[in-house]
């Protein structure tokens, strides 16, 4: 048995703080607010985010960094825009050196992906990142899911490769942290146009080639910043894009589908009590596409309509009408 810790207490690290107490952990889930840790507490219950999963009384929950202090793991699950402010209140209460970053994101203006911004508080640390397609709500139903973990040290993604593995959470190891990150950031912007393209009445031919063109400019993105490309065709890749494309618990594509049938992004997210990371990401891939020189029109597109300079419509014909051109450029 192992001493867990999870920083966050939304849906993702809720759900893998009850995988990991299932197999015989000890886990203690570090909450932002008194009044969430209260109501965990004492309902053993999180409606909005988990439905009538019933969370075992094992768990504990606590607002005192502090409880981090014992555990030999040490997870963050966390919004990717809140991770450096939770790491300045954090880090100092953390002794473990063994680290996983279950977020999805990239940080606005440093363009660093969540394992980097943890390796600037941990430099000694050995850092692993979980990702693939995971709808949390499947994995609480025991539905067979696979996932894959990344660090550079490969005896350490085995390491976390077994911390997780169970007969319905099958866990893949990969040294491509980079690749797999990347995959989980940039997947969230295509998402959201697929949702676009469900709010508009669109079919599968429409979809299936906007899935196809988002994984090339995923590809597109991650050869450029040192990623093996193979990544991109694995879980972390096509396989959390299809996922989260199509779900009907998908975030990123219920924001879609809403703002295509007429809402604001601020409407939509006021009624959301969960993050959609693919809002911020679609601004912070724009940048870091323009500062890599790289073309990424589905990205665009999606930051446009957010900004308000394009409606679906006009975003959806400005990619058609684009000059022909070979299918890998």
């Amino acid at each position: 048995m192992n001493s867990v810790g999870i920083v966050g207490s939304g849906s993702w690290g809720l759900t893998l703080g009850i995988l990991l107490t299932e197999k015989g952990h000890s886990v203690t889930v570090l909450c932002r607010r008194e009044e969430k840790k209260s109501e965990l507490s004492e309902k053993r219950k999180d409606i909005k985010r988990l439905g009538e999963v019933q969370i075992p009384n094992e768990i504990e929950f606590s607002t005192d960094p502090n409880v981090l202090n014992n555990s030999e793991y040490v997870i963050f699950a966390v919004p990717s825009h809140t991770l450096r402010d939770y790491m300045q209140k954090v880090h100092t209460s953390i002794n473990s050196r063994k680290l996983i970053s279950v977020i999805k994101g990239i940080e606005t203006g440093t363009f660093k992906t969540p394992s980097q911004v943890i390796m600037e508080f941990f430099p000694e640390a050995k850092i692993a990142v979980l990702t693939g397609p995971t709808i949390s709500k499947e994995v609480l139903r025991r539905i067979p899911t696979s996932a894959v973990v990344a660090s550079s040290d490969e005896d350490y993604a085995k390491e976390i490769q077994m911390l997780f593995h169970t007969n319905y959470f099958r866990v893949y190891y990969s040294s491509d942290i980079t690749g797999c990150e990347l995959g989980g950031a940039v997947k969230n912007v295509i998402a959201i146009a697929a949702g676009i393209l469900d709010g508009l009445g669109f079919g599968a031919n429409t979809k299936g080639a906007l899935i196809v063109r988002g994984a090339r400019e995923i590809m597109k993105l991650g050869e450029k910043m040192g990623a093996n490309p193979l990544t991109f065709s694995g879980l972390s890749g096509i396989g959390d894009l299809i996922t989260t494309c199509f779900s009907p618990y998908s975030r990123n594509r219920i924001v879609g589908e809403q703002i295509a049938r007429g809402r604001k992004p601020e409407e939509v997210l006021a009624e959301m009590d969960m993050v959609a990371e693919g809002i911020r990401t679609s601004h912070v891939i724009r940048e870091l596409a323009a500062k890599l020189n790289i073309e990424l029109p589905v990205v665009e597109c999606v930051h446009r309509i957010l900004n308000g300079e394009l409606t679906p419509l006009e975003a959806i014909n400005l990619i058609l009408n684009r000059p022909p051109k070979p299918e890998f450029y």
